[in-house]
């Protein structure tokens, strides 16, 4: 589906914005679809940056209204906003930044993102689970399978000081590696088999336990296809991609800068059309 690029920018049209080590067209899509088709005078693009504090405080000065916030920035942009809401507060990540006025405020809904999907795709909370990684990301998905009734995880980051940190949080157990661990569940929560990145070709967790789990998840968004998430295609597993959870984080962020929920029907159609 084609679309057409819109005539007219003014004064008055509202930005938003994202900031990532490795931007992709996602989301920039995904938020101007809609725009488009809810008549909104708003356009949206993404960034990288060298300089956090200065992109940031461009963001107040120039009244940008919203920034989508992705890897690494996740955590370091927490010092620079000035109202940091439950969603953020709770897990010391913040992935979504709101300027009111000049205040800014964080949110993050990839906690909310996830949690949901956990449900939606019946994943059953009497598995044991991995989460690879210790980051942002990975602070919002274990504290949604903690919240989602999980209660054996183990955080599996090469960082000790912060995967052990993350499982001691919630109250589950930190290991450097899987080592002969096969969980049911495996959750990816690292830029590992991300398009454009030194390990675009790698998965988190080896084959024999990919083999063993009863579901993946991938918060990976790009490709759709990550190599983690192909090796579970193959063998028949339950597969939660990245694609799915960054549709929902996107429609509750869309819906925090704009004031407009779209339907789940938008959000399928914006969705498709990112992909494209």
């Amino acid at each position: 589906m084609s679309r057409s690029i819109r005539e007219a920018l003014t004064k008055d049209t509202r930005l938003c914005m994202s900031l990532a080590a490795r931007p992709s067209n996602i989301g920039t899509r995904f938020h101007n679809y809609l725009y488009e088709e809810l008549g909104l005078d708003f356009v949206y693009k993404a960034f990288t940056t060298t300089d956090l504090p200065a992109a940031i405080a461009g963001i107040r000065a120039l009244g940008i209204r919203g920034c989508g916030v992705s890897m690494p920035f996740k955590e370091a942009c927490i010092e620079h906003v000035d109202v940091m809401h439950d969603s953020a507060a709770a897990i010391a990540s913040v992935n979504t930044i709101v300027n009111s006025g000049g205040v800014l405020h964080a949110y993050n809904t990839d906690y909310e993102a996830v949690a949901m999907l956990l449900a939606e795709h019946r994943v059953p909370p009497t598995l044991t689970a991995a989460v690879a990684g210790s980051g942002g990301m990975a602070k919002a998905v274990v504290a949604a399978l903690r919240d989602n009734g999980f209660g054996e995880v183990t955080v599996i980051a090469r960082n000790e000081a912060t995967g052990r940190a993350l499982a001691d949080q919630y109250g589950f157990d930190w290991r450097a590696d899987m080592g002969e661990l096969r969980p049911g569940l495996l959750v990816n929560a690292t830029p590992i088999g991300m398009s454009g990145g030194p390990g675009a070709e790698l998965s988190p967790f080896p084959r024999e336990a990919v083999g063993a789990a009863d579901a993946v998840f991938d918060v990976v968004a790009l490709p759709p296809q990550t190599p983690l998430i192909r090796a579970a295609t193959e063998q028949g597993t339950t597969v939660i991609t990245g694609a799915e959870v960054i549709a929902l984080q996107a429609a509750a962020q869309f819906e925090l800068y704009t004031g407009v929920r779209p339907t789940p029907e938008q959000i399928r159609r914006a969705s498709e059309y990112s992909r494209s």
